[in-house]
């Protein structure tokens, strides 16, 4: 059996190495830092900046080196609540913003500025009503762009020595007074309403230019039909003329027979409402004294005597 001295020894052996093993414990967990990806961290050594830890694994000294937050070194983005920004013509109008930016210096961001996001989003409201107070509300709605691009210009600029790059500032809302709301409203309802009736009149006009293409085209093409009609009667009327007559010639036709057709054309001279006069060519007489003579001299021989005697 242990006497107590020796029991008291030995429990304070396994105390001093419970100790020692804890302190090792506590050393190991002080020296060994790990940094994820994407993040940064600030390493002060007595209080004074050393150097700043990269992602992975980093090795410190113990008790002396302490490190600080860790700065996340990704692109963010911030949107800042509404601000009353007066315009050029004394309009106040409430604005939306978003920044995005990036630390990109991590010593800069740690030691040049206390808050870097509120030194960001006063610097923004500061420098959006000097640039909107120099426009009217008409150009600050109609020029986002431009605004967008100097808030930027002068961010990048205040911001770059604080270890901070301003990549994009958007104007989120531009949202004017009621009441001036209410007659852009208006006023955009009239330009709608404007260009309504302007489209409609262009439409009524191009149907009416249309309709009367159409009607031209076809008054052409029904006059170059009725032409072409009148030239093909007028060409069959003449080859017609030209075989009658050449039949007439190649016939050899007597007086007789010619007196005949004349008597026939005689009744269609009359057909006409509007013809008045008559007017007997000189070879119709002779035909037709030669046709009554004709006929006179075939009713002597059948007759008895008397009207043939009485006509001579």
């Amino acid at each position: 059996m242990l006497n107590p001295g020796e029991f008291i020894g030995q429990i304070f052996v396994i105390a001093l190495l419970v100790v020692i093993g804890v302190f090792v414990i506590v050393v190991l967990a002080r020296a060994i830092k790990i940094i994820p990806q994407a993040n940064a961290g600030v390493v002060e050594r007595l209080g004074k900046y050393h150097k700043t830890l990269l992602p992975g694994l980093n090795i410190l000294v113990p008790f002396i080196d302490r490190v600080r937050p860790l700065l996340d070194m990704r692109e963010q983005v911030v949107s800042f609540p509404p601000q009353p920004v007066i315009t050029e013509d004394n309009l106040v109008v409430s604005i939306d913003t978003v920044v995005y930016f990036q630390v990109t210096d991590a010593r800069a961001a740690t030691y040049e500025i206390a808050n870097y996001l509120g030194a960001v989003e006063q610097l923004t409201t500061t420098t959006l009503r000097n640039v909107v107070g120099g426009l009217n509300l008409e150009e600050a709605l109609t020029s986002r762009d431009n605004i967008n691009g100097q808030l930027r210009i002068v961010l990048d600029e205040a911001t770059g020595k604080w270890g901070i790059r301003v990549g994009r500032v958007e104007l989120k809302a531009i949202d004017p007074p009621h009441s001036i709301q209410d007659s852009m409203e208006k006023q955009m309802r009239a330009e709608r309403d404007r260009r309504a009736l302007i489209l409609t009149a262009e439409g009524t006009k191009q149907s009416a230019i249309l309709t009367a293409e159409g009607a031209r085209q076809a008054a052409i093409l029904q006059a170059e039909g009725q032409a072409q009609a009148a030239v093909l009667r007028a060409q069959g009327e003449a080859e017609a003329i030209q075989i009658v007559f050449k039949a007439i010639h190649d016939g050899d036709p007597d007086p007789k027979l010619l007196a005949y057709q004349y008597l026939q054309t005689l009744p269609k001279l009359a057909e006409g409402s509007a013809n008045k006069l008559w007017i007997v060519p000189s070879e119709l007489t002779e035909a037709i004294k030669g046709i009554g003579r004709a006929f006179g001299q075939n009713a002597v021989p059948g007759s008895h005597g008397g009207p043939a005697h009485t006509s001579e």
